[in-house]
């Protein structure tokens, strides 16, 4: 028998239908009917006949027809919501966003990437974000757990004393907890930790919370049980994902609120998120999928929350968003030098040999070493990162000798201070960015039209574009102060140093997409000024990187409506296809010509003659 679960003001009510062919009027008045059965005034409503209202789906808001057959419009376990005339929305009913997930694309892979604890890229993690693959665990993995969960029932049954096994938290670290309430310790671990604050994350970085989560406890180093990290992959697998504000963590001891919420969700609890039913009420949701809540053994509260994964899942976007903004930043830099007619001597033994210029400002010229730090500190940031990755997070840790060590590997100082750094490595690339876009628009720089439009003064073009660009450069300015040189004592003064690195990586990400935003406007700057140059012609793989954009945004004729050109273009950066278009061009080179200096990735530059084998390589 086909059943649904409907939403009413602050309950979820489940309805069963026997007859598919009744309509979706039907099922509200029957929602309706439960919900009045459960409240003393009947919830208000006197006269249920003479109630008006609307039903819609959870996922998307797209609004039902009541003369629609259930059948025909909805499935079985399908979530939705019904709004009574005159009600504003339900204070807890979270809207699912249209748009902000593409989940639903995989959710059906068949997929796998295999998880010990010990392999795990941030590339596979962003990948297990966006659902690409799901999840299952090695042999030795499982192993290696249950060991681990042997020596903490060891542990229980001698009537050890042992830091959050069988004694409170924190503060509480010497209040020893009686065996019969070591399941309600736990349980009150992760109701009282869920206490952050602002948006939730969304469903893929709640997707990559989750699975490193998952890969830590595969280590076998937590004690966590085998059923219940099972059914931590069954969510995932599913796409069950709860709900977890952004605010909250300190960085140490691990980050707590944000991981607390994320347990609260599949211990049946809180707000849950999947494809198929929208935000509703976790319980619902676990129960829509077939699934079961966790159901926590001693420890495992703890084993769930105390660690950095926050911190670490954030850095992976954050560094693999960097690496990918930084393999096209070279090629957007040579399109914007060869409308401003530069040269590529400057990255010869031998300067503008042909040309009456002395030489090219350093916005051009200095490419190659304002660029290629970044990609170094890419590099250093990403090796930290794949680290802490694979690494044992939490307190204590349990080895399979049989000792238990108090440490404090949950401390979140590495990939803080590495994504500190990330963020002011990075934000030059929209610096120097900014200073090339000014140079396109200015016609005494530039020897186009004022702003890379005709019709200057009835037309703006590009100007308030670079306004945007330039705003944004000093937004990531005050974004590139370190948060991790701050510390404030929590927890009564026993947690009297942390790492902040829950704003490191939440900032760090901001400036990566600002990064991504301000060279979307290079890159169309570059291809209008193109426009003005014509039938001149660039090298091939540039001119591949023009067919590219204006299959995507026509040329700039007269003003329009720029901020969707913008959109459509940093979604280009983002996807990679500036780089999947000249990427190969580049390697071509990199093979023939051998830099001597700074090792940084290849830049690409212009039309002249073969270089000589120097720092950097052209495109043709």
């Amino acid at each position: 028998m086909p059943r649904f679960t409907v939403h009413v003001r602050d309950e979820w009510l489940t309805v069963p239908c026997k007859d598919a062919t009744c309509s979706i009027k039907w099922l509200g008045f029957e929602a309706l009917k439960r919900y009045i059965k459960n409240k003393p005034d009947n919830g208000g409503i006197q006269h249920i006949k003479d109630v008006c209202f609307v039903v819609r789906r959870c996922q998307g808001l797209g609004l039902l027809d009541s003369d629609d057959t259930i059948e025909d419009v909805l499935e079985d376990n399908d979530f939705v919501e019904l709004a009574i005339e005159g009600d504003t929305m339900s204070q807890d009913f979270i809207p699912s966003q249209p748009g902000t997930s593409h989940l639903y694309l995989y959710i059906d892979n068949h997929h796998y990437i295999s998880l010990d604890g010990n392999s795990l890229t941030s590339t596979d993690l962003v990948n297990l974000g966006k659902g690409l693959y799901k999840i299952k665990l090695t042999p030795e993995a499982e192993q290696k757990v249950v060991q681990s969960r042997e020596l903490l029932d060891t542990i229980v049954k001698e009537n050890k004393v042992v830091y959050g096994i069988t004694t409170g938290f924190g503060k509480f670290a010497r209040t020893v907890i009686p065996v019969s309430k070591l399941k309600e310790l736990q349980e009150n671990l992760l109701r009282s930790h869920s206490s952050g604050l602002g948006s939730p994350l969304s469903p893929e970085r709640t997707r990559m919370l989750l699975a490193l989560r998952i890969n830590v406890l595969a280590k076998g180093y937590s004690g966590v049980s085998l059923e219940t990290l099972h059914r931590m992959i069954q969510a995932f697998n599913a796409s069950c994902l709860s709900y977890v504000p952004e605010k909250g963590t300190v960085g140490a001891s691990g980050d707590l609120a944000p991981l607390s919420h994320l347990a609260l969700g599949l211990m049946g609890e809180g707000k849950m998120w999947s494809p198929k039913s929208g935000w509703a009420d976790a319980k619902y949701v676990l129960e829509a999928h077939g699934l079961k809540p966790i159901s926590l053994k001693p420890k495992e509260g703890l084993a769930l929350i105390n660690g950095t994964q926050m911190i670490t899942s954030l850095g992976a976007e954050a560094v693999e968003r960097a690496e990918a903004i930084a393999r096209q930043v070279d090629i957007i830099a040579a399109l914007t030098l060869e409308v401003l007619k530069g040269t590529t001597k400057a990255f010869d033994s031998e300067s503008h040999r042909f040309c009456d210029r002395v030489q090219d400002a350093y916005t051009m010229r200095c490419c190659p070493q304002v660029h290629g730090v970044v990609n170094d500190t890419i590099e250093f940031v990403k090796k930290i990162i794949n680290t802490e990755i694979n690494s044992a997070t939490d307190n204590p840790i349990s080895f399979l000798q049989g000792e238990t060590i108090s440490g404090g590997n949950f401390h979140g100082e590495y990939p803080a201070k590495a994504l500190d750094y990330l963020a002011i490595g990075v934000h030059e690339l929209a610096s120097i960015s900014e200073r090339r876009i000014e140079r396109l628009c200015n016609p005494a720089l530039s020897e186009l039209p004022a702003f890379l439009v005709n019709e200057g003064g009835l037309n703006s073009g590009f100007m308030i574009a670079h306004c945007t660009a330039a705003a944004l450069v000093s937004e990531n300015k005050v974004l590139c102060h370190p948060s991790s040189i701050d510390s404030l004592s929590t927890s009564a003064a026993t947690e009297d140093h942390v790492s902040m690195g829950g704003w490191a990586a939440r900032k760090a990400l901001r400036v990566v997409e600002h990064v991504e935003q301000v060279l979307a406007i290079e890159l169309l700057a570059a291809c209008q000024g193109i426009e003005f140059l014509r039938p001149l012609r660039t090298t091939t793989p540039l001119e591949k990187v023009y067919d590219l954009v204006r299959a995507t945004v026509k040329p700039w004729i007269k003003d329009r409506f720029m901020a969707p050109d913008i959109e459509a273009v940093h979604r280009l950066l983002v996807d990679q296809k500036v780089w999947n278009i000249a990427g190969p061009y580049i390697e071509k080179y990199c093979m023939e010509y051998i830099p001597e200096s700074r090792p940084s990735s290849p830049t690409a530059f212009a039309l002249d003659p073969p270089p000589s084998p120097r720092k950097r390589v052209r495109l043709e």
